[in-house]
């Protein structure tokens, strides 16, 4: 097994694409192992709707990024606090969903730290009931990802701020995360360690305690490859919020002018089609409203600049523009 020098970034979508580079580019006949450290960051599950995982305003508020990740599961938070290692390998027919073979080295150096980890459920390692990892996993048939984060001295305030929903009645077939007791492994250390020493020992544990391992250090042009595949994929709207499955929202309010009921329904990320009832008045027929809205991408941005076309005030009396967009995208 090698593993592969990231160099420090802490970029969620610079790591993303460097494992997914690594994972269909290096040589097959080898294993990988990397590890790497986002910027606060949500990480989204490939199969997921993420505006159900999510805290729009807080995370824009924060600066947070969101980034789907081609591996399924849930929504997860990352910081400087939490460790992220991934196995690259050959997928034999026999490892995918096999979580045990890939979590039990982890747990190993775990235990060897005092921290009582073991594997509960699935694909999670818990201390005390208390989750400190989870992990998952991707395949392309013939080599495969089985990557999980390590909680080590993460900010658990944040984690909770980040991903608390404040959009409610979303309906779609996206996969649910569900939210566990979560842990940071420093809290069961018996002797304070910094994360680099947590980095290194955990890496020196896994190569069964070598000393000496052969790491890979990418290339100018492996480095020119992955920033065109973040580039292609991670940095666009269209991967981390439009790939969520078909959902419909539905959002009501009442105003001064009346109430509001909207029915949404967006599809490959667009608004494929947008009602409008309520008892307000106004001079002008919802349906050129409805219209002007069909095709547009589920996003406030998007949606704001479209309505800057019109005045809305004209479909529902004493209204403005920005309070009506906060009530197609916004919190509750």
């Amino acid at each position: 097994m090698i593993f592969i020098d990231n160099e420090g970034c802490t970029d969620p979508k610079l790591n993303l694409a460097l494992e997914e580079y690594a994972l269909r580019n290096f040589d097959a006949s080898t294993d990988y192992l990397l590890f790497y450290i986002n910027a606060p960051s949500i990480i989204i599950g490939r199969n997921q709707n993420t505006l159900e995982e999510i805290n729009q305003e807080y995370i824009d508020k924060k600066g947070i990024k969101v980034v789907r990740r081609i591996s399924g599961g849930g929504a997860v938070y990352h910081d400087l606090g939490n460790l992220n290692f991934s196995f690259i390998t050959n997928h034999d027919g026999k490892s995918i969903s096999n979580f045990k073979k890939f979590t039990e080295p982890v747990i190993r150096v775990l235990n060897e730290l005092g921290v009582n980890a073991e594997l509960k459920g699935r694909n999670d390692i818990l201390v005390d009931e208390k989750k400190i990892s989870g992990t998952a996993q991707f395949s392309t048939g013939k080599r495969m990802i089985s990557h999980g984060t390590l909680l080590f001295d993460t900010d658990m305030s944040e984690v909770g701020k980040a991903l608390q929903v404040k959009m409610s009645k979303i309906q779609s077939k996206g996969h649910k995360s569900v939210r566990s007791r979560v842990a940071n492994i420093s809290e069961f250390l018996k002797d304070p360690i910094t994360m680099d020493q947590f980095k290194k020992q955990l890496l020196t544990g896994l190569f069964e305690a070598k000393e000496a391992f052969e790491i890979h250090k990418l290339t100018e042009v492996e480095w020119k490859a992955v920033k065109e595949l973040k580039a292609a994929k991670y940095d666009l709207w269209d991967w981390n919020f439009g790939n969520s499955p078909k959902f419909n929202i539905q959002r009501n309010k009442r105003f001064p002018i009346g109430e509001i009921d909207l029915r949404i329904f967006v599809e490959k990320g667009h608004i494929s089609d947008f009602k409008i009832y309520g008892d307000f008045f106004g001079r002008q027929p919802v349906t050129d409203l409805e219209n002007l809205l069909i095709g547009v991408p589920y996003d406030k941005n998007e949606i704001s600049k479209k309505l800057d076309q019109i005045t809305v005030a004209d479909y529902f009396g004493i209204l403005e523009n920005s309070e009506f967009v906060d009530l197609v995208y916004g919190n509750d």
